[in-house]
């Protein structure tokens, strides 16, 4: 029975119980994690950050096709100007639109060009509404991506950007409405992404799959006893907190701040949804959908420390689209868009010029 508590309490993790092979070797390493948190935050550059707290300057909720409501933030430039174009930022798996602090904090105060940043949660996450699991599917993502834009953004040029699971949002979009990429869409960043075959390197596919037995008996525990599963999170807190630091991350030193924030939104998804998902991260393949990229200008950045989707996945990626810029972050895990934030808004910066020079360009011919 204790190890059914303990892997109800791993579930807390990047990919639930599914990480329980990795888990065990943190374990080990629990007692200097919680030194690393206690000690840590006396130095932690981020402690003071406002995660969760930078007010947008307008904030609704979006209805997808199905009707599940879809909590959406909007920034305007922050001199007031007029923004050039718009930039979309779709977060990854477990996760919330509070992983993308530092690009929506910095994004806007660029004036050459101005941007307006729109940022949401993806169903099942966050502030949004629960999904079914017959709707928590990529093409269901790619779907409501799309009912975010029509609702925030339904005129003039869009930089999207996705991370993780938000990335295949995108490419499932890319495959749904071509003509969008080729009209409207004049950039696109994949973050620490992958067009397919998620278990053939990082996580094993196996741990992906509904067949898996833990999987299947924590999704079914997830169903019949929700808040039994949610206790036994919390039980678990400080191995969840070392689990999260060693999947998310890279080696060199983080901020606990970071990983607090990690942990928090990881935790704030419940077990019934991170379960929902593994289908489709399991059977995603959409490398025939990065064709319809080739007309925007592509940044695919990652981590060459990714311990869940490996550098190799963008290397694919950018082997389908030869224009578009590869970006291998040193020493940077999953989550480079936090460690390594300065770096990721820097080259997303580059591309939002990028961007508006080709929109430019298609006004004056």
């Amino acid at each position: 029975m204790s190890r059914l508590w303990q892997a109800l309490a791993w579930s807390g993790g990047v990919l639930g119980a599914a990480v329980t092979g990795t888990a065990v070797g943190m374990a080990a390493h629990s007692s200097r994690i919680a030194s690393q948190r206690r000690n840590g935050a006396e130095e932690d550059p981020y402690a003071e950050e406002a995660f969760g707290s930078l007010k947008p300057d307008r904030q609704s909720m979006v209805a997808a096709d199905d009707g599940v409501p879809l909590a959406v933030q909007e920034i305007n430039p922050a001199d007031g100007g007029e923004a050039e174009l718009t930039v979309v930022l779709v977060h990854g798996y477990t996760l919330d639109s509070r992983c993308w602090h530092f690009q929506r904090r910095d994004l806007p105060q660029l004036n050459d060009p101005r941007v307006r940043v729109v940022l949401y949660d993806q169903r099942s996450h966050g502030r949004s509404g629960q999904s079914g699991r017959r709707n928590s599917t990529i093409d269901q993502l790619g779907r409501d991506l799309d009912a975010v834009l029509r609702a925030t953004t339904p005129r003039g040029p869009m930089m999207l950007v996705g991370h993780s699971m938000g990335g295949m949002a995108i490419m499932a979009l890319a495959e749904q409405r071509p003509k969008l990429f080729r009209d409207r869409v004049c950039s696109v960043a994949l973050l620490g992404t992958s067009a397919g075959e998620v278990g053939a390197s990082g996580l094993s596919r196996p741990l992906l799959s509904r067949r898996n037995p833990l999987t299947r008996g924590l999704g079914l525990v997830a169903g019949l006893q929700p808040d039994m599963v949610e206790r036994a999170r919390r039980v678990g807190d400080q191995l969840t907190w070392s689990i999260v630091r060693g999947l998310a991350f890279g080696e060199r030193a983080v901020s606990p701040a970071l990983v607090d924030l990690m942990d928090d939104m990881i935790t704030g998804t419940t077990v019934e949804s991170v379960t929902d998902f593994l289908d489709t991260l399991g059977s995603h393949d959409r490398k025939a959908a990065l064709a319809g990229l080739r007309h925007c200008e592509v940044l695919v950045l990652s981590g060459d420390s990714d311990r869940l989707t490996p550098f190799s996945h963008s290397e694919v990626i950018a082997a389908e689209l030869p224009d578009a810029e590869l970006v291998r972050v040193e020493g940077a895990g999953h989550m480079a868009i936090l460690e390594r934030n300065e770096l990721v808004t820097e080259h997303l910066t580059a591309l939002v010029r990028r961007g508006a020079s080709r929109v430019r360009e298609r006004v004056r011919s």
